[in-house]
């Protein structure tokens, strides 16, 4: 499987007992929608772009938001260790279904985005996940528009025409061209 073809997942924090048992901090909004799984995918190196299955035998989710989980063929503390700090994925199809006015990050990269006052602004290239905010980046020539991503700031989501209306705060798209 490959990073492209997934979602990140979360990260395995550590390990759990001396029975190979570990803890995946999940980076999700509904951990409880990831108890059931029967594998994962594993980045064993930061730069991989393979990832290496692993089959689980066993999980359980922990107060704290993690997954306790064991998986085939790690059977004692010293190879669990091996993957802690691993990022772990799952397979695009696996993610819950939106509504329509929803979207996951991955999926508007490359729609149009309308400004309701100034029109077409360009294309999303990617989408900048900060602690305080999380914001389209939209290169336009030499410069890039970046804009929040908020129910206040986006206005329309159409997936089948992959494009995104935005009503931009007055100034904000300005302050990016004029410089």
């Amino acid at each position: 499987m490959k990073v492209e073809n997934c979602f990140y997942l979360g990260y395995i924090s550590k390990t759990i007992g001396t029975k190979g048992e570990l803890a995946l901090k999940l980076d999700v909004d509904s951990p409880s929608s990831y108890t059931q799984l029967q594998a994962l995918f594993l980045q064993i190196h930061p730069k991989d772009q393979q990832l290496v299955p692993y089959f689980i035998v066993k999980s359980q989710l922990l107060e704290n938001g993690s997954l306790r989980f064991a998986v085939e063929g790690v059977n004692d503390q010293a190879s669990a260790k091996n993957l802690v700090g691993k990022s772990v994925f799952l397979p695009l199809e696996l993610l819950p279904k939106l509504k329509e006015d929803q979207f996951y990050f991955h999926e508007i990269v490359g729609f149009e985005v309308t400004d309701t006052n100034k029109g077409k602004l360009g294309k999303v290239a990617k989408v900048l996940e900060y602690s305080t905010s999380n914001v389209l980046s939209i290169p336009v020539g030499e410069k890039e528009i970046l804009i929040p991503i908020s129910d206040d700031t986006i206005e329309k989501v159409d997936k089948s025409q992959k494009t995104l209306l935005v009503n931009c705060p007055e100034g904000l798209i300005d302050l990016y061209l004029e410089s």
